[in-house]
């Protein structure tokens, strides 16, 4: 494994860009108002990027009612227009592909060949999509349930939508949030992480150029404790969506209860990867490298848990150790790298001290160290293989968010299949099988909100994202997320025009 040269200087003038605040209020930018400021950090060099105001009660309190002003006009949209506002959103965003790609690989940490390939491309292809569904918004079409009436089902907008988006993927996690919403009629107030803000605000300015009106997409950029919880319990939002961990998922839950809004919770995972032993072994070890050290395995959907069965798993073993000695780790920047940084030295620190805990009752394969030298100031950590640990224990049970591979073994399929179950999680998963009827009982079985056979990561844009159990409730994307941010209406009319009907009986008088 070796590491990459140098990155080339122009990595992205944040400072520059950002100048006039991190808080995106009514189409332009702001400073925050909550006297305490944030400092975003290269994770690859650990330099300052970007020294911002952070928001505060009155910077949420303004951006809510930029998108309670904004509502009325942008639900009184037609379809049409709002689709036609959405497909220049999604020229836009194409046109400035390599500047989002740049802001998220500097913030985040993120190889440029993965924010090029898969986190900006992705985004522009939800823009895109969304487009096009937001002429689809329909409901049950009209009938005559009763005999007496026709009915109908409309779909409306809820009204402003207040979203909180992780650190991990900030683009397509501010895309999956915004697009959806907005698209359906809706109006929102975005919180991303306070470490990660950049693209969420040049999404949000990309909108405003596109022509969307102002109002419609603000960002407010603080911390959750104080920006994010006000945002939740803000009297005026009327829905929540919210991505990230379980425990923070339960504390949004319980203060969005208080004010009775629509919640919708996409939570943590800790995906299995079943490797049956009629399974293509190298396609396995190839997808569970690929699944496991995407975006540095800072990823709720990562291959984290690979159950392979007897007769392949000291094969699998020894090669897939092999190929993830061969990942480059490196800057970011720099042609070659195929792992950039964590995203933090924080996230970096948290991630170590579970493969060092590990070690006392498992054994570390490859990897489980911070690299040094040219890396030593990035929140870097090799690629990691640990095996033999207990089905009950800590790197097994617990989401660890980073490069890290664990590997089990097992014997019959209905272990295989009980063990893939056997977290609190149910996001993602995965089964490796040549045999369709073992890969069809998989799908069926495997408690999760996305199953794939014989791969491990890919999305697209018109099937929806979402988990069962603590990996939460609601989905993203597809036109399943209209289920999200729109209200079912039932509208009956009568068509009897008859004063004294037959069921008034039940209430005064006689047949």
């Amino acid at each position: 494994m070796h590491n990459p040269g140098n990155a080339t200087p122009d990595r992205f003038p944040a400072q520059d860009r950002f100048a006039d605040g991190a808080q995106y209020i009514a189409g332009r930018l702001t400073k925050g108002t909550s006297g305490r400021t944030h400092t975003v950090v290269d994770p690859a060099t650990g330099e300052d990027v970007l020294t911002y105001a952070l928001a505060g009660p009155d910077d949420v309190d303004a951006a809510v009612a930029a998108a309670r002003e904004a509502f009325p006009g942008w639900a009184g949209a037609t379809p049409g227009e709002r689709s036609d506002a959405l497909h220049r959103f999604a020229a836009v965003l194409a046109e400035r592909a390599e500047d989002f790609a740049r802001a998220e690989s500097l913030q985040c940490g993120k190889p440029l060949k993965l924010t090029r390939e898969f986190d900006v491309p992705g985004t522009v292809d939800n823009a895109a999509f969304f487009a096009g569904a937001a002429r689809q918004l329909q409901g049950q079409s009209a009938g005559e349930y009763s005999g007496d009436h026709t009915s109908y089902v409309r779909r409306e907008p809820i009204g402003v939508v207040g979203a909180i988006a992780p650190w991990n993927y900030p683009l397509q996690m501010a895309a999956w949030k915004i697009l959806p919403a907005i698209a359906a009629g809706n109006t929102i107030v975005l919180k991303p992480a306070e470490i990660t803000p950049l693209t969420s605000l040049m999404f949000a300015q990309a909108a405003t150029e596109a022509g969307i009106p102002d109002g419609v997409i603000n960002i407010v950029s603080g911390t959750g404790r104080e920006a994010g919880e006000h945002l939740v319990a803000h009297p005026d939002v009327a829905m929540t969506s919210f991505t990230g961990s379980t425990a923070v998922g339960k504390r949004v839950a319980e203060v969005a209860t208080a004010t009775v809004k629509r919640l919708h919770l996409e939570l943590g995972g800790k995906a299995p990867f079943l490797v049956f032993d009629d399974a293509d072994l190298d396609a396995a070890v190839h997808g569970a490298v690929a699944g496991a050290l995407i975006n540095t395995g800072q990823d709720c959907t990562a291959a984290t848990r690979a159950y392979v069965q007897r007769p392949l798993y000291e094969a699998f073993v020894e090669k897939t150790a092999a190929l993830m000695d061969t990942v480059r780790v490196g800057d970011p920047f720099a042609p070659g790298t195929d792992l950039g940084p964590l995203v933090s030295h924080v996230q970096r620190d948290r991630v170590a001290a579970f493969v060092d805990r590990a070690r006392s009752y498992a054994r570390v394969v490859t990897g489980g160290e911070v690299p040094q030298e040219d890396l030593k100031d990035g929140a870097y950590y090799r690629p990691t293989l640990i095996a033999d640990a207990a089905q009950d224990s800590e790197v097994v049970q617990s989401e660890i968010f980073g490069p890290v591979l664990v590997v089990l073994p097992f014997d019959t399929d209905d272990e295989g299949i009980r063990l893939a179950n056997d977290t609190p999680y149910g996001l993602a998963a995965s089964a490796w099988s040549r045999d369709v009827y073992r890969a069809n009982r998989a799908t069926r079985e495997i408690k999760a909100g996305c199953v794939w056979i014989n791969d491990h990561i890919p999305i697209i844009s018109e099937m929806p994202h979402g988990g069962y159990k603590a990996s939460g409730f609601g989905k993203d994307m597809s036109a399943y997320s209209f289920e999200e941010y729109t209200q079912v209406k039932h509208v009956m009319f009568d068509n009897t025009a008859v004063a004294a009907k037959d069921w008034h009986r039940t209430v005064f008088g006689d047949r």
